[in-house]
């Protein structure tokens, strides 16, 4: 049962496996240009691991940032994680050893992947669900290396590196998209994050879109148990 978990979750974690590669590499690229070399690419990707944050960290350490910049931005950057975490609780309940890592490893992508709760047939649910956290995790500590290495032989501009991110994050969604006929927690958050960008303006939406986006699936999600 072991080796087919294995397998499986090896399988799973392919559609991230190159999409991590190249964003890993394009923060290392980003951070050996900044001045920083191997070692800080494979700490800050195995501790932080969090591909929009580390982008970001990148002018925070080159601009010699205050710990509550750091800790503000951090915090806006990755709000969406709190969201993402609620509506695992039940899956990963019964993760015993495994659920520490799990948390700290839940990604946009990895999310993207485990949020129907499902596992192929004969595997261990919670070994599967770890080890997909844990290919993606390497797969991005791995590219983040490479383009570390890479950026100290090679020249690199690293002007418009940092969409990559914003292409990944349309990809998963388009992914999601086709994957399923139920379209209004995608349409919630697109129309909640345009509202919220509109009112609260580019630096301060994230946190109320969040909120926007919790609230109003909060309330479908009622009212669908209200009427069966």
């Amino acid at each position: 049962m072991k080796r087919k978990t294995v397998k499986q979750a090896f399988y799973t974690s392919l559609p991230v496996l190159a999409g991590y590669i190249v964003l890993g590499i394009g923060f290392g690229i980003l951070l050996r240009n900044a001045g920083y070399g191997v070692l800080w690419a494979a700490v800050m990707s195995i501790s932080i691991y969090a591909g929009s944050l580390q982008y970001v960290g990148v002018g925070l350490i080159a601009s010699g940032a205050s710990l509550i910049t750091t800790a503000a931005t951090s915090l806006m950057v990755n709000a969406r994680h709190l969201f993402y975490s609620i509506s695992m609780i039940d899956k990963y309940k019964g993760a015993g050893k495994y659920k520490p890592y799990m948390i700290f490893a839940l990604t946009d992508e990895t999310y993207s992947l485990l949020c129907d709760g499902k596992a192929p047939d004969r595997v261990d649910a919670n070994l599967y669900r770890f080890l997909v956290s844990l290919f993606n995790h390497s797969y991005w500590i791995i590219g983040g290396i490479i383009g570390n290495l890479l950026g100290a032989v090679l020249p690199f501009s690293s002007a418009g590196i940092e969409f990559s991110m914003t292409a990944l994050f349309v990809a998963s969604l388009t992914e999601q998209w086709l994957a399923t006929r139920d379209h209004v927690p995608a349409l919630t958050g697109l129309l909640s994050t345009l509202l919220c960008l509109i009112v609260f303006g580019r630096d301060s939406f994230l946190i109320p879109a969040m909120l926007l986006i919790t609230l109003v699936l909060t309330l479908l999600r009622g009212r669908e148990e209200g009427a069966k």
